[in-house]
Formats: C-alpha cells, sequence, structure tokens
C-alpha cells in the first residue's frame, strides 16, 4: 500500500508505541536467517510450539525471537483485543456498519451456556433448530422422509452460493468418510447452468431432495438455481407447475423469510432459520449444515459442533502467549506488514481438506479486504492478505517452485495428519508415512535452504549450482492432529475464524460486513435486461461495457 499523504494523520495503529518498536525491530532483524536463529538458540524449537484444543503448532521456523513475540503481543494489547474478543463473545454489536451482533460462537454453545443478545439468552433458540435439524435428519437418513411418489430419499443437492456452499460443500468433502455412503451429495452454487446440469445429470427426481440456503430467500443466483431446481423436478415427475405438492416432499429452505419461502411451494414447517448475527461465511455451523447433517449423521455434527466450542473456549480465555489464533494471527501480521508479504499459503496434507483453501479464501479475504476502518477513515496499512492453496503433495510439482525459490515471500501454513482414516502400505512404504515425510521436509528445505557450495559438493557442475541455490529463511507454520475428525475439522476452522477477527481488531476494520461484493451484483441486475433488449436500445455504461453488451447481442442472436 502507498503512504497516505504527507498531510494526512497516521492512524491510530500507526501511533501505537508497539507498531514503531516493531518497525525497528524488523529493520534489525530482517537481516537475519532462520540459520542463524536456530544456530544461536538450541531450544527454538520447543519454545516456539504450542499444543491446544487438539492441535499441535510449531512455529519455530518463522522469522522471530523472544522480542517479536513479545512486541507483537504488545501490539494487540495496545489495539484492545482482550475486549474485543470480550465484545464479541458478550453479543455486543461489533459489526457497526450492519448494527449486528457476531455470534457465530453461539452456534455451537452447549445448551448450558448462556449467551445473550438484547438482553435475550440465544443458545435455547439455537438448540431448537438443531432439534428440528436432528428430527428431519434422523427422518431421511432412516427413510422414513420419502418424496412424492413414495420412495426414499438418495440425493441430496445443496443449492447455495458464499459461505451458503463453500462451508457445506468443503465440509462434506472433509467429512466424507463418515458420511452415509448409501447418499449422494451434490453442490450448486454458479448461476452457469452447467453447474446446475452436470449435478443433476444422472440423478432420479423422485428420489431428490433439494436443499435450498438464502437467508433471504432473494439471492439472485441461488434462486435462479432454486427456480431451475424446481421446475427440473416437476417436470420429472410428470406434474404441472402449478401444483406444489411435489415441491412440498422435495424441497427444504434454509431461511428467514417465511413468506417467500411458503410461496416458493416449500412447507415452513420444512424452513430451517437462523439469525442477522451469523455471517454468512461463519455460518457452516448453522442451520445451513444442515446438508452436512445429512452426510454424517446428527452425532458426527455434534462432535463438529463441540471441536469448533473447544477452539472457541481456547480463544476466549488463554493468555495470547499461548493463544493458537492469536498466535497466528500476529505472525500473519508481522509478515503483511513489516515484511511485505502480499500472499499467505494454506497447505493441507491431508486430500479430505482440498477444498479447504477455498473456503479460507472467502473467509480471510471477504472478512480482511476491507480499506476503510471502523473509525470511518481510510486505513494507512496492508490488510488481508491473499489466501491461496491446493493439498499436498499436488502441490509440489506445482507451485512449490515459486514459493522455494521465486522473488516474493510467502509464509506457509502446513496442515497434516498423524494417522491416515485411510491407510494403505506399498512396496515404496505406508502412504502416510510417505505424505508427512514431505510435510516436514517441506518446511526444513523452506526455513534452511541450500547454499550454492552445497550443491557443489553433492556434485552439481559449477554452472548449474546456482540454480539448485534454495535461499531458505522462508517462514512456515506445522499444525499436527492426531486424525481428520469432525472434532478436528471444527477446531481447524475455529481457529482460522479467531484467526482472521484478531487480524482485523488489529487493523482497526471491520471483519464481519461485506459491501465489497454489492456494487457488482446491483450493477448485473441493471444489465441482465439490456442482454436481450432490442439492439438498438440505449445504454448508459460506459464505452467498453456498452459495446461488450452489444457484441453479446449479436452473438446470441447469430
Amino acid at each position: 500500500m502507498t503512504s497516505p499523504p504527507t498531510d494526512t494523520p497516521p492512524s491510530a495503529l500507526r501511533l501505537r508505541p508497539a507498531w514503531s518498536a516493531l518497525q525497528a525491530h524488523h529493520e534489525q532483524l530482517a537481516p537475519q536467517h532462520l540459520r542463524e536463529l536456530f544456530a544461536q538458540d538450541p531450544a527454538r524449537a520447543e519454545r516456539f510450539s504450542l499444543e491446544a484444543a487438539g492441535i499441535f503448532l510449531d512455529y519455530s521456523k518463522n522469522r522471530i525471537t523472544d522480542e517479536t513475540l513479545r512486541l507483537l503481543i504488545q501490539l494487540a494489547n495496545e489495539s484492545g483485543l482482550r475486549e474485543r474478543i470480550n465484545a464479541m463473545f458478550g453479543g455486543e454489536r461489533i459489526n457497526v456498519t450492519e448494527d449486528r451482533a457476531v455470534l457465530h460462537v453461539a452456534l455451537r454453545a452447549p445448551r448450558d451456556q448462556q449467551i445473550f443478545v438484547d438482553g435475550e439468552d440465544v443458545v435455547p433458540q439455537v438448540h431448537a433448530v438443531l432439534d428440528q435439524m436432528r428430527d428431519f435428519a434422523e427422518r431421511v437418513r432412516s427413510g422414513a422422509w420419502t418424496g412424492h411418489t413414495g420412495q426414499r430419499i438418495d440425493n441430496v443437492v445443496n443449492i447455495g452460493i458464499g459461505g451458503s456452499d463453500l462451508g457445506p460443500s468443503m465440509a462434506y468433502e472433509a467429512l466424507r468418510h463418515y458420511a452415509d455412503r448409501k447418499l449422494t451429495f451434490r453442490f450448486v452454487s454458479n448461476v452457469d447452468g452447467t453447474d446446475f446440469a452436470e449435478a443433476t445429470r444422472d440423478l432420479d427426481p423422485a428420489r431428490t431432495l433439494f436443499v435450498i440456503a438464502s437467508k433471504t430467500f432473494t439471492t439472485l443466483e441461488t434462486m435462479a438455481n432454486a427456480h431451475t431446481a424446481r421446475a427440473w423436478l416437476l417436470a420429472g415427475l410428470g406434474e404441472d407447475t402449478g401444483d406444489t405438492r411435489a415441491v412440498g416432499r422435495h424441497f427444504v429452505a434454509l431461511s428467514t423469510n417465511a413468506e417467500a419461502v411458503s410461496a416458493f411451494g416449500i412447507d415452513t414447517a420444512n424452513m430451517f432459520g437462523f439469525w442477522d448475527w451469523v455471517g454468512g461465511r461463519y455460518s457452516m455451523t448453522s442451520a445451513i449444515g444442515l446438508s452436512t447433517m445429512l452426510a454424517i449423521g446428527p452425532d458426527e455434527f455434534r462432535s463438529m459442533l463441540d471441536g469448533f466450542h473447544e477452539m472457541d473456549e481456547h480463544f476466549r480465555t488463554a493468555p495470547f502467549e499461548r493463544n493458537l489464533p492469536v498466535l497466528k494471527a500476529l505472525l500473519s501480521i508481522w509478515y503483511n506488514n513489516f515484511f511485505g508479504a502480499q500472499t499467505m499459503a494454506v497447505l493441507p496434507y491431508e486430500q479430505y481438506l482440498h477444498r479447504l483453501p477455498a473456503y479460507l479464501q472467502q473467509l480471510t479475504m471477504e472478512s480482511n479486504g476491507k480499506q476503510v476502518g471502523v473509525d470511518g477513515r481510510r486505513v494507512d496499512v496492508d490488510t488481508s492478505p491473499i489466501y491461496w492453496g491446493e493439498p499436498g503433495t499436488n502441490g509440489q510439482h506445482s507451485f512449490y517452485q515459486l514459493i522455494h525459490q521465486g522473488t516474493r515471500l510467502v509464509p506457509v501454513d502446513f496442515i497434516a495428519f498423524a494417522n491416515s482414516l485411510n491407510p494403505l502400505v506399498t512396496p515404496l512404504g505406508d502412504h502416510q508415512d510417505l505424505l508427512i515425510a514431505n510435510v516436514f521436509a517441506q518446511a526444513e528445505a523452506l526455513a534452511f535452504g541450500q547454499t550454492a557450495a552445497q550443491a557443489e559438493a553433492e556434485g552439481s557442475p559449477a554452472w548449474l549450482a546456482l540454480h539448485r541455490e534454495f535461499d531458505g529463511n522462508r517462514p512456515t507454520n506445522v499444525m499436527m492432529l492426531e486424525r481428520m475428525t469432525p472434532a478436528a475439522l471444527g477446531r481447524l476452522v475455529a481457529l482460522y475464524e479467531h484467526d482472521v477477527f484478531t487480524q482485523g481488531v488489529i487493523w482497526g476494520i471491520d471483519s464481519f460486513d461485506q459491501w465489497g461484493v454489492e456494487l457488482g451484483k446491483v450493477l448485473a441486475k441493471r444489465i441482465v435486461p439490456e442482454l436481450v433488449a432490442a439492439s438498438d436500445e440505449a445504454l448508459g455504461h460506459d464505452t467498453s461495457t456498452n459495446a461488450l453488451i452489444r457484441r453479446y447481442r449479436a452473438l446470441r442472436s447469430s
């Protein structure tokens, strides 16, 4: 980010003593290599590691010292992080631009906990919806719920977008090992007709249930796909398009708009509600998780919620120097704002988590991709880095080249599990041993690298040695868990949720609104009728957009 004009006063963040101290500290530490830091501190790996809530974090391969951590924690304290944590868990309206509480933590609270919003305990409401979900899931999974023709449901299609798709689809893939294999699950989010067509191509309408996930039941993409699903179902069953009796047996709604749900043909008894203090990208533990519960069952879903709650409580109560989400967030601040790292790679060495990087892209960048602070002023520091990733070991044969030898600094989160859910052994070795060896090797190579002299000593000719030089000094976190379980997924996702929140507090931004997605939606609604209007109709856009609309009309009519 470019510096603000000289006549603009610096933000509160830049005026904090810890910020200035971190700038000076960075100048001293930046030239040092991780090789030196490890050589100077034999106990470094032990001191810079932490286990909590079922997750072991080794953060010793970061370009930090004890002084770095002390100053980062000082910055968190000066930013009022503890007060903001208490405010969130206390139901205060910390989503300031929408005047809403932010209480996804209430979605996984046990029955005996009390969490108040505007003087009302919301935990009983949460468990009423969970009980409703449990009853429905048990009926579908047992075959007691049947379709319009009396056949049991074999297929579930979740229709949503954003958090109403990314959460359920990621969770299904992550927990597929625990899913009822008699049920087929598909996820439709894109308004591109191909998404719906391919998702339903081989399904029997008589045995298919659609889960429509839209809080307002007005989201353009979701409702376009929902109406397409409705037409597909009625055509497949040979029913009149005006007959809603079949719709009521094959559609349920995750929504709060009872009038719109009823008008669509869905019995509001099969509407699962949630609240305005549940943000879309934080909603996978709300009614939005119905497809997840249908897949893995109510008991495993409860285990996932318990994993979330365990991390919630750790975040709420642990001192910052022993707090997993806080430490991860502070390390991200360190690289983003002092080293100028623009991206962050999340690399799960677990095939079941192959959709986690996509899920985290929304969680992180929609939350903290902001340029205006809660004080109404433009921020004068960089906010969210760009998050991206792929499962290991696939990425090693793709973009790891850039991480190791490219010109950009890319901090990395490695996520690994000690035990495989699908243990396999070959003459080349145990699959899990091979997988984890790659995790440790990549973290080691990124930290310590290889000099040209070492490459020559290993037999490389001098002219090639420089090409085989690895600078190292590239920071990584390694997170280890026992095995991929519903509880483990809950802990991991909650860890990143609170990591994002902590970063937002320090930057002084509202991590819970998303005004940046609105303008494109507004313009798209204006353009839709223009695409089908007469070709000579006046267009009021810029010359490029006008020309594109005319070209589209011409190609459609050819």
